[in-house]
């Protein structure tokens, strides 16, 4: 039994750290095949997109073919697709791979989640779980650090590559070791529903990722939410009357697990509010490559890593609700405290508080998701576990998109205070503009270029002010979703029964 979550971990690993790797290889992609970034970001949202609109589809696939059928075949898919991109010739072929990854690659997480609540007892669990989140932990810690690596000072290809024989050592683990599940023949497949979940997610998560760069009021963007608005509403009515849904939302009638998915998507925003904006701090502000920045965050995801298991543990002996309580309040007060970041915030004090604040997601985030899980039936466990982490990446994706729109707007208002306060004919702005002036001017050419460069570089300097104020606002507002949170958990309160009346006593 535990010899077989070892190859499922091992297919989760894989797969997160190679969407973590993609994240500090995109000037590099950008200058190898002569593209731009927005051309090459398809390479992480054509995966995304991909991997989202597949999810709904796991339960029933699972269901009809078996869940070890399914998890491996997916995991051989994802594996293949990651040699095929090591090996791509182009943008346009990079992409497409990335999307056809993304389309079977994107069944591995619900299915190992599925496959672990129905094989292990309810007492072991927590703790399965637990182990297994160790390696969704790991990977993002070590991808940008090792794929800054492997970037500086051998190949991108590696990227792939380095993908395939961890993928061929947990396919060959996952026959051995995986049992078969009992399989429901002459299940009909849901077409409608199938379809219309696509649409959604994937028109949702589109305009979630490219609302700010193609305007929240574009045509583009408003097209996008129209659509996904109105398949949400027939994806609804549709399931709704479905014997066999892909997406079974009468779920949501199990209170718990409605809970369950609320927090955890809550709990989802606010770590990806930390994840989107250090490394925005780190590069943009203090300069650090994109390996010192993985280098900076690894304790804190080593810190969720070493929490997973231990969170499960602690869960069993004390209870879901006092441990979320500890996890969300640390999770909130450490995002609270990174609004005092400046343009000079030493390193060591930002790690710390990040591995302070790593600890705290660690306990409340698996917890959070065990919780909702053993709420369902055994035989509901197929189809929750698809719904529960397409709507937590639906919401990592939202928390993105509006701390991205949050942090652009506080840029242009910060520089718009910083411009008023410091006027061009004040005392401290020309007196800052002639030092300048004479720095530069003792390599530069003449008096005109030097006052140009010197104009150029105080523009700078107030931009990177304001970015650094509206990145400390948003770290601000990150904090809202883990406090929105506790409420939440406390819904998981169970009122003890009343006594039974004692043997003999009259009614």
């Amino acid at each position: 039994m535990w010899l077989s979550l070892i190859a499922i971990v091992m297919g989760t690993f894989v797969a997160v750290l190679n969407s973590s790797l993609m994240n500090v290889a995109m000037n590099k992609f950008v200058s190898v095949f002569g593209s731009d970034i927005n051309t090459m970001q398809w390479v992480i949202t054509g995966y995304t997109l991909a991997s989202a609109m597949v999810i709904p589809m796991s339960g029933f696939l699972g269901a009809r073919f078996g869940n070890k059928t399914i998890f491996v075949y997916s995991v051989a898919g994802f594996t293949l697709f990651s040699g095929l991109n090591g090996l791509a010739w182009s943008a346009g072929s990079m992409i497409a791979f990335r999307i056809l990854q993304g389309f079977v690659g994107g069944f591995i997480m619900p299915i190992g989640m599925s496959i672990i609540y129905s094989a292990f007892p309810k007492e072991k669990i927590s703790t399965a779980i637990g182990l297994w989140g160790v390696a969704a932990m790991c990977a993002p810690a070590l991808g940008p650090t090792f794929g800054g690596y492997l970037i500086q000072n051998f190949s991108w290809r590696l990227l792939f590559f380095i993908n395939v024989p961890i993928g061929i050592l947990a396919v060959i683990m996952g026959k051995i070791l995986l049992k078969d599940s009992p399989r429901k023949m002459g299940l009909k497949f849901d077409t409608p529903g199938a379809l219309l979940s696509m649409t959604f997610f994937g028109s949702l998560l589109l305009a979630l990722s490219k609302g700010q760069s193609e305007g929240w009021t574009s045509l583009f963007i408003v097209s996008l939410l129209y659509v996904s608005v109105f398949s949400l509403l027939l994806l609804i009515w549709v399931e709704l009357g479905s014997k066999n849904p892909v997406l079974d939302l009468r779920l949501f009638k199990n209170f718990k697990f409605t809970i369950s998915v609320i927090s955890g998507s809550l709990v989802m925003m606010g770590m990806m509010g930390g994840t989107f904006l250090t490394p925005l701090y780190l590069q943009n502000i203090q300069g650090l490559s994109a390996m010192q920045t993985g280098i900076v965050m690894m304790p804190q995801s080593v810190a969720m890593a070493l929490m997973m298991p231990i969170s499960g543990k602690l869960a069993d002996r004390f209870g879901i609700v006092p441990l979320c309580m500890v996890g969300l309040s640390i999770l909130g007060v450490t995002t609270l405290e990174l609004h005092h970041l400046t343009t000079d915030t030493p390193n060591h004090w930002l790690d710390t508080l990040l591995t302070i604040r790593g600890i705290g997601i660690g306990l409340c985030m698996m917890p959070l998701t065990t919780a909702g899980m053993r709420a369902v039936l055994p035989q509901q466990v197929g189809n929750a576990s698809p719904l529960s982490n397409v709507c937590r990446q639906v919401a990592g994706s939202l928390g993105i998109a509006i701390f991205t729109a949050i942090m652009s707007n506080r840029q242009v208002v910060h520089y718009s205070h910083i411009s008023d306060s410091v006027q061009v004919d004040s005392l401290i702005a020309n007196n800052t503009l002639s030092m300048l002036t004479g720095a530069i001017y003792s390599w530069s050419v003449d008096t005109a270029t030097a006052t140009g460069t010197a104009a150029a570089y105080l523009a700078g300097f107030m931009q990177k002010e304001a970015l650094v104020r509206s990145i400390a606002d948003t770290f601000y507002l990150s904090a809202i979703p883990a406090f929105l949170c506790i409420p939440f958990v406390l819904l998981f309160i169970q009122r003890k029964k009343a006594a039974a009346p004692a043997a003999g006593v009259k009614e």
